[in-house]
Order: structure tokens, then C-alpha cells, then sequence
């Protein structure tokens, strides 16, 4: 099999296998919810910062820097407005647009959910380029290897936090499914675009890092301090974010 769809592959199927395990989450107590989604909170801090932001800052010059912090405030700002898209957006979880209005948590839901997606592309791309012979003088599988085991957590991050609000499996699975393809279609440009992605892949990833810094900060973890369990959820996510660093 061609290294690109093999990587292409690798990259879906992780995160298809990550949904898989998120169906077995069913309605938790406020005590276990909040840890589940504190362990996500460290999953995501992780890999925006280990995994995108910090590659992103490898390039040498101020002004690369800058550009680069720049697309992390950007990627901050983009989430922020489609915080005030989502109560919009009741065809993709398939509720009645009035429950979905009455249903203030699916928004919220929805946001990260829309940060996860974002940053599949990005890193599909890096695996892409790694790929690509002529850019880096031999196939690379390092990258696809390390983006795959962290889809594996992260398509449970996007599962269960949307069965446990109410949207219906298969409509979840197929979420999950179009997540999965984004980072085929990034590996897909990320090896044909090599030289121009590798000008603006530390950009991309930057703003998918910020996104998902944004998230993290205004929806998840205020969410797990919401009902007295916090101490035991800021534990999920600093276990949650140690994991996510012995993978990468």
C-alpha cells in the first residue's frame, strides 16, 4: 500500500477506533462526569501546546514568532465567534431547533467538538509532509505514528460528551467519522503542497492550538467546577495531560 493511504488510513481509523470506545460511556453522576471531562481537558491542554503550538514556535526569527502568536490568538478569536454560531447549528446533532435552544450544554458541547475538528487538518497535514521523500529525503512514519495514538483519546473526547447530550449514536459516529476525514484530506494536501504546507503548516498549527486553548479554558473546565468535584477533576487533567505527553 502507498505510504499516503496508508498513513491516511491509520490517521481515520484512530480516531474511528477512540469513538468506538466513548460508546461505552453512558449517563455518569456529575462526580464521574467531571472527571471524564477533566481527563479530556488534560488530553486537549496537551495537545495544543505539546502538540501544536510548540511545533508551530520551531522556526528560527522574531518574526516567525510572532506570526505564529498571532495565529494562536486568531485560532482563540475564530472559537469565540462560533460560540455565537452553534445555537445555529441543530441540523448537525439532529434535535428540534427548540431543544436545541432549551439545551444551553450542547453549544458548549458542540464548540470543542468543532476544536477537535479543527485541528485534525493541521495535523494531518504534518503527517503528510513527513511522507513526502523529496521534502525530507526519506518517508517519515514517526508523525503518523504518534497522531494516531493521540486520535485514539480523542475520538472518545468527541463521543461522550455528545451521547451525553442526547444526540443519537449513529449521528455521533458519523461526527466522528467526518472528523476522521478532515485529517485524510490534510495528509492528502500536506503530501502533494510539501513545500508551500511546510511554509504554513506552523501557522495552522498554531490557530488549531489556540482554538483548542480557548475551548479548554471558557467551556471544559469550568464545566467540572461547576458542581463541588473540583478537586478530583483538576487530578483527571493533570493524569489527562501526562498521558497525552508519554504518547507524544
Amino acid at each position: 500500500m502507498h505510504p499516503l493511504l496508508l498513513s491516511a488510513a491509520s490517521l481515520c481509523a484512530a480516531t474511528v477506533f477512540g469513538s468506538l470506545i466513548g460508546f461505552f460511556i453512558k449517563e455518569l453522576p456529575h462526580k464521574w462526569n467531571d472527571t471524564v471531562l477533566g481527563y479530556c481537558a488534560g488530553i486537549m491542554l496537551a495537545a495544543s501546546t505539546v502538540g501544536l503550538i510548540l511545533p508551530g514556535f520551531e522556526g528560527r526569527g522574531t518574526m516567525h514568532w510572532l506570526f505564529v502568536g498571532i495565529s494562536v490568538m486568531v485560532g482563540a478569536w475564530f472559537l469565540n465567534l462560533l460560540d455565537v454560531i452553534t445555537p445555529h447549528l441543530h441540523h448537525i446533532t439532529g434535535l428540534d431547533p427548540e431543544q436545541h435552544r432549551a439545551n444551553g450544554r450542547i453549544s458548549h458541547i458542540l464548540l470543542f467538538v468543532m476544536a477537535i475538528a479543527l485541528h485534525k487538518f493541521p495535523e494531518g497535514m504534518a503527517a503528510g509532509v513527513s511522507l513526502n521523500g523529496g521534502v525530507a529525503g526519506s518517508t517519515d512514519w514517526t508523525v503518523t505514528l504518534g497522531i494516531s495514538i493521540q486520535n485514539i483519546p480523542e475520538g472518545m473526547v468527541v463521543i461522550a460528551p455528545l451521547l451525553l447530550a442526547g444526540v443519537s449514536r449513529l449521528r455521533t459516529f458519523c461526527i466522528a467519522v467526518a472528523i476522521g476525514l478532515l485529517e485524510v484530506v490534510g495528509v492528502a494536501m500536506g503530501y502533494f503542497l510539501a513545500n508551500v504546507s511546510q511554509a504554513f503548516l506552523p501557522l495552522l498549527l498554531a490557530f488549531a492550538g489556540g482554538a483548542m486553548l480557548y475551548v479548554t479554558s471558557d467551556e471544559m473546565i469550568p464545566e467540572t467546577h461547576a458542581h463541588g468535584y473540583q478537586k478530583q477533576a483538576t487530578y483527571a487533567l493533570l493524569l489527562g495531560f501526562i498521558s497525552l505527553l508519554l504518547i507524544e
